[in-house]
């Protein structure tokens, strides 16, 4: 009765429109002081110990990243260098912008600044040579997604936070599963792209190829940078984080020279912005956490499913149809914060690997990223694309069915997660 109260305030909370890191903290505050006997002193400490840690300093550095990244014309180059690749197959442009995705979420950690930085460059081109509206819009909302899949990435990071797992593994392990929901994107772009005959462009020479990799080597570096640093121990996953923010503002200042130094303190303040608003909703969800803990709810769920004979495989069932109503509601962020901490322990109970359940939980905020109301790849790629919220929906459905089928492969498989980590010996 008294978890249901509290579930029942945040809901109410967030009907209103508050953000949900307020919603977070006025329920918990309020349901501390009334219905509890927890003392004031202990709040404050346990608000203090659960920020004080190390690798959430690696939430702001890959945000300044991903900032300097989208700034510095570095997608312009990754876009050249993909569409030298597979631009004379159908679909050809969508095809490349499928690829710089990829490439591109494996240097900035976040899915809408994947969506920015190549859907800004390459929709107005496929719109140019032919290719409908919301057949670019479809692809880029989607395929931006996997910047929260290919590492870095920042709700990994949330996660490993949330749960104490090992970011690195994190990483890792989201290698093998990005790259396959890549190729799955890749392959319903051609297909439709084939069965549309959609524009294709002229193959690129040897000398092309090379030339466009040439120019985007230097991003191209970051990735080899932060996942050979951390697999390598040179580093943990958050002094990579502060090397590839350094690196990026470099790159893109006076490498590429694409950023001023006039427009650093701009790109600064919006990171600032951004990483302020993520550490508020860590704060707050650090409070929920404590209070479900207090409230023994993982203990009595976990128990509660043993009782009910629900397996591992129910079990995940539940937790994907949970997770999909949340995100209807809320963003990644918010989702796995809030989430995390109540089912963790659960699944550690059902005998699930911490490192699978984690790549779960990512693919999980990967689709709910595309789908209305509050999908945010929907909402800024139809400020790029010009198209309302609901056109935009019905264009991303194939794209958005390939993830689904994905999920229930990742969910019921494993060893597609895990596969890398235990090859690398982590």
């Amino acid at each position: 009765m008294r978890v249901a109260i509290v579930f029942a305030l945040l809901l109410s909370l967030m009907l209103t429109g508050m953000p949900i890191s307020i919603a977070l903290g006025l329920t918990v505050l309020s349901f501390m002081f009334t219905l509890t006997d927890v003392r004031t002193e202990s709040v404050a400490l346990k608000l203090f110990t659960g920020i004080e840690n190390f690798e959430i300093m690696a939430i702001p550095f890959f945000i300044l990243a991903g900032n300097f990244l989208t700034h510095g014309g570095v997608a312009r180059r990754m876009i050249n260098f993909a569409t030298s690749l597979v631009g004379h197959w159908y679909g050809g442009l969508a095809l490349s912008g499928v690829v710089a995705c990829a490439l591109f979420a494996a240097i900035s950690g976040s899915s809408p600044a994947t969506v920015v930085a190549i859907g800004s460059v390459i929709l107005p081109a496929m719109i140019v040579q032919g290719f409908p509206r919301k057949f670019g819009a479809g692809v880029i909302t989607t395929s931006g997604s996997l910047g929260i899949l290919i590492p870095p990435s920042i709700p990994m990071v949330l996660y490993a936070v949330s749960t104490n797992t090992s970011v690195g593994k994190l990483f890792i392990a989201g290698i093998v599963p990005g790259l396959v929901l890549a190729f799955l994107l890749g392959a319903t772009t051609f297909y439709r792209a084939w069965r549309n005959d959609y524009p294709r462009m002229p193959k690129a020479t040897f000398a092309q190829r090379f030339d466009a990799f040439r120019k985007s080597i230097w991003g191209i570096l970051l990735i080899v940078i932060v996942i050979g640093g951390i697999y390598s121990g040179l580093f943990t996953p958050t002094e990579a984080a502060a090397v590839s923010a350094v690196y990026a503002f470099i790159v893109a200042v006076f490498i590429y020279k694409d950023l001023k130094l006039r427009d650093v303190p701009r790109v600064l303040l919006s990171s600032a912005n951004l990483s302020a608003m993520l550490l508020y909703i860590i704060t707050n969800a650090v409070l929920f956490s404590f209070l479900m803990t207090y409230e023994n709810v993982p203990q009595a769920l976990a128990q509660w499913m043993i009782d009910q004979g629900l397996g591992w495989i129910g079990f995940l069932l539940v937790v994907n149809l949970l997770l999909l109503l949340a995100g209807n509601v809320m963003e990644p962020s918010s989702i796995i914060l809030i989430m995390a901490p109540i089912l963790f322990p659960v699944a550690v109970k059902l005998g699930i690997d911490p490192i699978h359940f984690g790549i779960l939980m990512t693919v999980n905020m990967e689709v709910g990223l595309c789908h209305p109301p509050v999908g945010l790849n929907l909402y800024v790629a139809s400020g790029i694309a010009k198209m309302g919220i609901t056109e935009l929906t019905v264009a991303v459905w194939p794209w958005l069915l390939t993830m689904l089928a994905f999920l229930v492969v990742v969910t019921y498989w494993p060893g597609l997660s895990l596969w890398l980590p235990r090859l690398l010996g982590m």
